[in-house]
C-alpha cells in the first residue's frame, strides 16, 4: 500500500510547490543611499524649508541625474528619514528607484510635500541605527549601501554615535556626513551646534566612516543645496570630493 500511496504523495508534493508564489527576485541598482536628515528642535522652520528644498533640488540637479545614468543599472534606490531625539525616526519617502527625470521630480514633490515629523533632541546614533534598519526591507540590491547624514548639532541623546556608526561599518555601510553649520550658537547650549574643533571636525571622529567616506560643510541652511548636490555626485560616483 505505502507503494503505491509514494507517486501519489509525490505529485501532491509537486502541485502544491508549484501553486506557492516564487519568491522575487530583488531589482539591482547601483546604490542603496538613506537620506537621513536632522529634524531637531536647533532646526526651526526656516532652515527646514531651506533643507527640504535642498534635497528635492539637488535629487533633480542635472548633475545629478548625469552621475545616476552614468552607472551600469543605470539607477539608484533612494530613501529618506527624519530623525531627531531617541526614538524619533521616521520613513518620509520609502525605497523609490530614481533613473531620470521624471521619477526624480515626483521624489522632489512629495518630498515637498510631506510634513515635518520631529521637533526634539539631538540622536545621531538613533538616527542611524534606523537607517541601518531600513536596508533589510528594501526591495533592491546593490554592493554599495551608503548613509548619508546631514545635521547642525551634536549627539545629545541616545546611546553613543560612534557604537552606532562602528556597528553599521561593521555590515558594510558607508556613512557620509553633511554638516550646516550655526552662526549663532545656541544660548542653552553652545557646544551643541559649535563643538570644540568644530562640527565637520565632530562628524569626522564621531559619525562617518567606510571606504572613501567623507564630510561637506554647508555654512549656512541657504547654501545647503549645493553642498547636497556635490555630496550626492561624490556618492553616486563612488568618489571622495576634493576637501
Amino acid at each position: 500500500m505505502s507503494r503505491r500511496l509514494r507517486p501519489a504523495l509525490a505529485l501532491l508534493c509537486l502541485l502544491l510547490g508549484s501553486s506557492l508564489p516564487a519568491a522575487r527576485a530583488a531589482e539591482p541598482v547601483d546604490l542603496l543611499l538613506v537620506l537621513a536628515a536632522d529634524v531637531s528642535r536647533s532646526v526651526d522652520a526656516q532652515k527646514f524649508q531651506l533643507q527640504r528644498e535642498g534635497y528635492a533640488a539637488a535629487v533633480t540637479n542635472p548633475r545629478v541625474l548625469d552621475a545616476i545614468r552614468s552607472g551600469r543599472q543605470g539607477r539608484i534606490a533612494v530613501l529618506f528619514v527624519e530623525w531627531s531625539g531617541l526614538g524619533n525616526q521616521k520613513v518620509v519617502i520609502d525605497w523609490t528607484p530614481i533613473d531620470g527625470p521624471k521619477a526624480a521630480q515626483a521624489f522632489g514633490d512629495r518630498l515637498l510635500e510631506s510634513p515635518r515629523s520631529f521637533a526634539d533632541r539631538t540622536s545621531i546614533s538613533g538616527g542611524i541605527d534606523f537607517a541601518v534598519a531600513q536596508f533589510a526591507r528594501t526591495p533592491f540590491s546593490s554592493e554599495r549601501r551608503t548613509i548619508d547624514v546631514s545635521g547642525d548639532g551634536t549627539n545629545n541623546a541616545g546611546r553613543d554615535v560612534g557604537v552606532a556608526r562602528d556597528e553599521a561599518l561593521a555590515l558594510g555601510i558607508t556613512i557620509n556626513g553633511l554638516v550646516i553649520l550655526s552662526e549663532t550658537p545656541m544660548p542653552w547650549n553652545p557646544e551643541h551646534t559649535n563643538p570644540p574643533g568644530g562640527l565637520a571636525n565632530y562628524y569626522r571622529v564621531n559619525v562617518v566612516g567606510g571606504p572613501g567616506a567623507f564630510v561637506l560643510e554647508a555654512k549656512d541652511f541657504n547654501s545647503f543645496g549645493q553642498a547636497i548636490i556635490k555630496k550626492l555626485i561624490a556618492e553616486i560616483a563612488d568618489a571622495t570630493p576634493p576637501r
